[in-house]
């Protein structure tokens, strides 16, 4: 097994020694920051390209975690390569960090050169996430995320949630954005109501069943999607804490067909800038809910700024939800940022330097959706015919739903709506 130590000396080198006596190829031994400024920068010293070179061939990074050496950059880099991070605890934060990336626990610094090979042989035992993840199974829940920028992700799950509901299907449509929430607003539904943060509250007391969320939620006309609007003041955050939403959304799969929740961009963990380590966590909703979900939808914005913010945000989504499945949509697409050929610019880009190689494009209708916001409608029942209904359309097909028998609506739902309501 080809491995590169990335330990501070003079431990570093006792690593090495040891690794190489139990049978281990060591192909290069530096100081932990260096992998760091190598993914970053390439050509910055000999030890640095010695890194590039030896990380190219290697299997397993062995680093020692601290705020310098596991960055984004460095994980990031190792997962396109293939390469396996065994993280060594170099300072008290390690076990955070590690968990922020998703890594495996990590090991004592002082551990012996037998127990890395053994932690090895026994393959990665990954560390427990702050929230706990649900148990998958039943109808799927899809969770729409993009990064900072507005690239239009309610937008989105707006349109995927009406797309979703065709053939009869019952689906719900959750904000849980806790820096700016918008659906109510975009589809002319009163924000007063109690929405998502009652049912985060009734799932808290135990109280929380399809009777219940069928009350509480706001029916989007009569084509079986039901809403759960946000917050109608950002204020509110707290009650959106990170247990309360995993457990609203345990509900609405017992609930809808589909569920598509709306979450906002930021991913901090922020334990280390608060005083109060127990608090609540003001994007606890947007963590518990990509943790919660069978798929994330990533929107990015189809211009360089949108693609340039997206591939910065991507590997931390990537840290925070495992190996959950994730769908690239680029939004928004029109030639004029990026010249004629501007899909394959976008496509180019996020392989290259994302290692994402599935993108589906949503073309700009600003027509249609000016028409669908004047309306406060969705835009494939203000303008059935868009471009970005046909390309949703073709992505929930192809990529959600590719054959109507996979995920079958559930005969008599409108009827026990109906039923419910009276």
């Amino acid at each position: 097994m080809k491995i590169v130590v990335a330990v501070d000396s003079p431990r570093g080198a006792e690593i090495a020694a040891g690794l190489r006596r139990e049978g281990m190829d060591v192909l290069a031994v530096v100081q932990a920051s260096v992998p760091a400024r190598a993914a970053v920068d390439g050509m910055l010293g000999d030890d640095a390209q010695r890194v590039v070179r030896a990380l190219a061939e290697a299997e397993v990074l062995v680093l020692e975690v601290n705020r310098e050496s596991a960055t984004t950059a460095v994980v990031s880099a190792c997962d396109r390569a293939g390469v396996r991070i065994v993280p060594l605890a170099g300072e008290p934060a390690a076990d955070r960090i590690v968990s922020a990336f998703g890594l495996a626990e990590p090991l004592s610094l002082d551990v012996e050169a037998w127990a890395v090979v053994d932690a090895l042989l026994r393959g990665p035992s990954l560390a427990p996430l702050p929230e706990a993840r649900v148990t998958h199974g039943g109808p799927p829940i899809i969770a729409v995320w993009g990064a900072a920028g507005a690239p239009g992700r309610s937008t989105i799950a707006i349109e995927l949630a009406v797309e979703l509901a065709r053939g009869g299907r019952h689906v719900a449509l959750v904000d849980a954005d806790t820096h700016s929430p918008s659906i109510a607003l975009s589809l002319g539904l009163a924000d007063e109501g109690p929405g998502f943060a009652a049912a985060c509250r009734q799932a808290d007391l135990g109280g929380l069943d399809p009777r219940e969320l069928t009350r509480i939620a706001t029916p989007l006309g009569k084509n079986g999607v039901d809403v759960l609007t946000g917050l109608n003041r950002p204020s509110r955050w707290p009650e959106l804490t990170g247990p309360r939403v995993t457990g609203a959304l345990a509900a609405c799969r017992e609930w809808a067909d589909f569920t598509v929740v709306d979450v906002a961009a930021s991913l901090e963990r922020d334990e280390e800038i608060v005083s109060d380590l127990d608090g609540p966590r003001r994007n606890a909703a947007t963590l518990a809910a990509l943790c919660a979900a069978d798929l994330v939808v990533a929107v990015a914005g189809a211009d360089p700024i949108g693609v340039s913010r997206f591939l910065r945000a991507h590997a931390e989504l990537r840290a925070t939800i495992g190996a959950t499945p994730i769908a690239v949509l680029a939004n928004r697409l029109r030639p004029g940022s990026l010249g004629i050929d501007a899909r394959g610019q976008v496509r180019r880009t996020l392989d290259r330097f994302g290692g994402i190689d599935d993108v589906w494009f949503v073309p700009q209708d600003p027509r249609s959706a000016d028409a669908a916001l004047l309306a406060a409608r969705p835009i494939a029942e203000v303008a059935p015919k868009s471009p970005v209904t046909l390309a949703l359309r073709r992505f929930v097909g192809e990529a959600i739903v590719p054959a109507p028998a996979t995920v079958p609506a559930r005969a008599g739902r409108s009827i026990r709506r109906s039923k419910a309501a009276a």
